[in-house]
């Protein structure tokens, strides 16, 4: 089904259930079990279908949505009972009547009111409940990159100490051949100066 014309269902149902309450006599709001199990049916349709408006709109939308239809119905309500009254209320069009029907039209627009918040309740705690995962994959991920991190660390320490080791074994070195060298060259300049001397001795 088109996703526009889904999110139309759950405001026509609910108009249709607010204006088939005004069907029930007057004495729907006195004491008695079956006065209360009507309202208590009537009330659980309208709580359903306010959660299932949040489900396919969004709050705004769906607030406004439940205030249009209620206003909507209650107005339309009253007009068809001034209008009607021998078919809607046995013939009683007094303002306490008229105003019972209003007022049980609203009860149910706030009944539905009520489904919207709990769902966009539920909705929040699914929201932080998913960035408190997220938070927690995040500290995860940091600790996980500060370990590796350390490791890549502590390696580049011992290749960095290793390569000064290296440097400064092959300094010493150069050093011991340089002190060779010259102390050879030293005594090969000392045989020549002998040489030199006998030399010119036996001229």
């Amino acid at each position: 089904m088109n996703r526009g014309l889904q999110s139309f269902i759950g405001p026509i149902l609910l108009a249709v259930l607010i204006f088939a309450s005004d069907f029930i006599g007057s004495g729907f709001f006195q004491p008695g079990e079956l006065n209360f199990a009507v309202w208590f049916v009537l009330s659980v349709f309208s709580f359903g279908l306010g959660w299932f408006i949040k489900g396919e709109q969004t709050w705004q939308d769906g607030s406004k949505s439940v205030f249009i239809i209620t206003s909507s119905v209650a107005f339309i309500s009253v007009v068809i009972v001034m209008m009607l009254p021998d078919y809607f209320s046995g013939g009683d069009s007094s303002v306490e009547r008229l105003l019972m029907i209003a007022l049980r039209n609203f009860m149910l627009g706030l009944t539905a009111v009520f489904g919207l918040i709990l769902a966009e309740v539920f909705n929040f705690d699914k929201e932080i409940y998913a960035l408190r995962e997220k938070v927690n994959l995040f500290e995860e991920t940091i600790k996980d990159a500060k370990k590796e991190s350390d490791l890549i660390m502590q390696d580049a320490r011992a290749k960095a100490d290793l390569i000064i080791a290296n440097a400064e074994l092959s300094a010493k070195n150069t050093i011991m051949k340089r002190d060779r060298i010259e102390k050879e060259i030293k005594e090969f300049i000392q045989i020549e100066k002998e040489l030199i001397k006998k030399y010119e001795e036996i001229n």
